[in-house]
């Protein structure tokens, strides 16, 4: 018996001795933040090759990978409104060397879909890099020529809602009149397509008369005369539209339904690396390479800081999610 417990004290002390050996081994092991990065980073996009937020994100890795002296590779990962990148982001080791690049998809997926984890708490925000604007625009024949000729028409037409094309339930181009809805106190009626561009082709046909669409995909028929451009949606006038007023001067106060973009890591990864990385996206947002693609795009750049793009999430998420109530729309 003797013999057995002290074969069994030896055992255990050989077990706890590799278990704290591993724990140095593991701690010496990890990387300290002012050595980061020492290795290439990974950005996910959760949209095909040719996407806005994909040539916005190589463009900016091009430029990043100078900054921090590592690779910055794109690897895109498309499916579930880009809900499967976020979700492969957010389960990733919280070291910095996988990164999202998020879009407002990521905000209202919460709201309509059941997710496995937390886009608000399991990932961290870097940056907000750049806005891709929507406009309302509509066809010619159609008796509006700005926003509160459209409010005028909806209170008096209350039995017959003005219509409005969208690439289906759920998407921003349905909420965004949602949105215009409620802020505005009026009743639009959602007409849903399969995509954008059957859509599109409804509201040029006239056989709807009005959509949200992003300004790089409808400024070209405005300019052409085949829309007429209503209203900006986002809070500043849009750099591809200057002389289009924004749906807060158009006397809708507080509205915003921008296409954004922003990098994020996994929730948890050191302050000081997020910090690194935000300074090399802001740096990055400078360089004409980056501006060119981005006016070329129909993008403005934004940039900022970690804790104001947290607040924005923040904002959007709580947003979103009241609209997506407002709408009527069940989760599946």
């Amino acid at each position: 018996m003797e013999t057995m417990t002290r074969s069994k004290l030896v055992t255990v002390g050989l077990a706890l001795g590799i278990a704290v050996w591993g724990g140095i081994a593991t701690a010496k092991a990890q990387e300290r933040p002012e050595s980061y990065p020492s290795r290439p980073i990974r950005v996910f996009v959760g949209f095909g090759p040719g996407a806005v937020a994909d040539v916005l994100a190589r463009v900016l890795a091009g430029r990043m990978s100078q900054a921090l002296g590592q690779q910055v590779v794109i690897e895109n990962r498309p499916g579930a409104g880009s809900n499967l990148a976020a979700e492969h982001v957010a389960r990733s080791p919280k070291d910095g060397y996988t990164l999202l690049m998020a879009t407002v998809a990521n905000s209202i997926n919460p709201a309509i879909n059941t997710l496995s984890f937390d886009f608000g708490k399991d990932l961290a925000p870097i940056t907000l890099v750049a806005n891709a604007p929507q406009i309302l625009v509509a066809h010619p024949a159609f008796p509006v020529n700005n926003i509160q000729e459209l409010i005028a028409l909806a209170k008096a037409t209350p039995h017959a809602p003005p219509q409005y094309a969208s690439s289906g339930a759920g998407t921003m181009s349905h909420l965004s009149g949602v949105l215009l809805s409620r802020a505005a106190g009026i009743t639009l009626q959602q007409v849903p397509y399969p995509g954008s561009a059957q859509s599109m082709n409804d509201v040029l046909a006239g056989r709807v008369p009005m959509m949200f669409g992003p300004a790089a995909t409808v400024w070209s028929n405005v300019q052409a005369g085949k829309l007429k451009a209503l209203a900006v949606t986002q809070p500043t006038r849009a750099a591809i539209a200057p002389d289009v007023p924004t749906m807060i001067e158009s006397g809708v106060p507080g509205y915003s339904a921008g296409i954004w973009m922003g990098l994020l890591a996994p929730g948890g990864t050191p302050p000081a690396i997020v910090e690194k990385l935000s300074l090399a996206v802001n740096e990055a947002l400078k360089s004409k390479e980056a501006l060119a693609m981005m006016q070329a795009q129909g993008v403005d750049p934004i940039g900022g800081t970690p804790a104001e793009f947290a607040r924005f999430v923040d904002d959007e998420l709580k947003k979103w999610a009241r609209v997506v109530t407002e709408s009527g729309f069940k989760k599946p």
